[in-house]
Parts: C-alpha cells; structure tokens; sequence
C-alpha cells in the first residue's frame, strides 16, 4: 500500500478528450503540490528540466488484463503491453517539464494526468539513465503516428 505524497492539480477533469501521453500535452499546464510532510525532499529539484511523475490513477474503472487501448482501433492487447490506465496496481507514470518551482508546488508541463490526481513519488529525469534505444517497439510499430491527435474516451473510467 502506497501513501500519496501530493496532488496534481490539472486543468484536465474528465478522461474523454483528454491527452493519452505527457508527449501529446506538452502545452498542458498543471501544478505539482507536494504535501508539507514531504516538502523537505525537494531540495534541490531546481536543478532538473523534467521530472518523471509517478501516480496513481484514481478514477479508472477496475483493472483488466486484456484491454483494447487508445491507438488501437481493432484488437486488444495483454495490459502489460500497453500503457492503458486499468491495471491491477492502478499506477501511471509521465515525464513533465518543469517551468518553476515555488515552495512546496513545482509548475510543469505535459501534465497528461486528471485533476485530483493522487501523486507517489517524483524521480528526476536524467536521459543517461532514461532514455535508451529500442529494437522493437511491439504493437505500436505504425501506431505512433496516430498520437498527436488521439484523446482519452471514456473506455476506462469508473
């Protein structure tokens, strides 16, 4: 069991329309807030131009294990294999950028993420230790270039 350590505030209320990644909301503002118990632990988060969000989808539908997701129009796919938002641990990760930081609330953008959403962690991003390159890329091979322009629906809310 995991305890939230903030919340991310999000101009984003419902999942239909919605982006389906940080990558397709890079004009999305939102805002951080770390809860003051955690505050002390973002010493130093300055330093960084993008952060890895580490959350919890909150308002998901309960999870399933075969799933058609947003850039598939035909077939479902093992949940493992996508990036959809039903899992059995209801956990989401986005890369965001930060633009500043004021206290205990970081201002990024690229939020992809509904407002209220429970935040767990925040890992810096370092492209040494994150960006890697891929020989495959599975089921989305042809599928990428349908991203810019696919919105959530509401297939997987509650």
């Amino acid at each position: 069991m995991y305890t939230p350590i903030g919340i991310i505030h999000s101009p984003l209320k419902d999942q239909a329309g919605s982006p389906i990644q940080s990558v397709s909301a890079k004009n999305v503002e939102g805002v951080v807030e770390v809860f003051p118990p955690y505050a002390e632990g973002l010493k130093d988060i300055v330093g960084f131009s993008h952060l890895i969000l580490i959350y919890h989808f909150h308002l998901v539908c309960k999870a399933s294990l075969v799933v058609k997701p947003y850039l598939e129009k035909r077939r479902r796919h093992g949940i493992f294999s996508t990036r959809s938002p039903s899992r059995p641990n209801s956990v989401g990760i986005s890369t965001v950028k930060v633009e500043r930081v004021r206290g205990a609330r970081i201002y990024v953008r690229g939020i992809d993420m509904l407002d209220g959403t429970p935040l767990l962690d925040i890992k810096p991003y370092v492209p040494t230790f994150d960006s890697t390159q891929v020989e495959r890329i599975g089921w989305y091979a042809g599928k990428l270039r349908n991203l810019p322009h696919t919105k959530a629906d509401n297939r997987f809310a509650r």
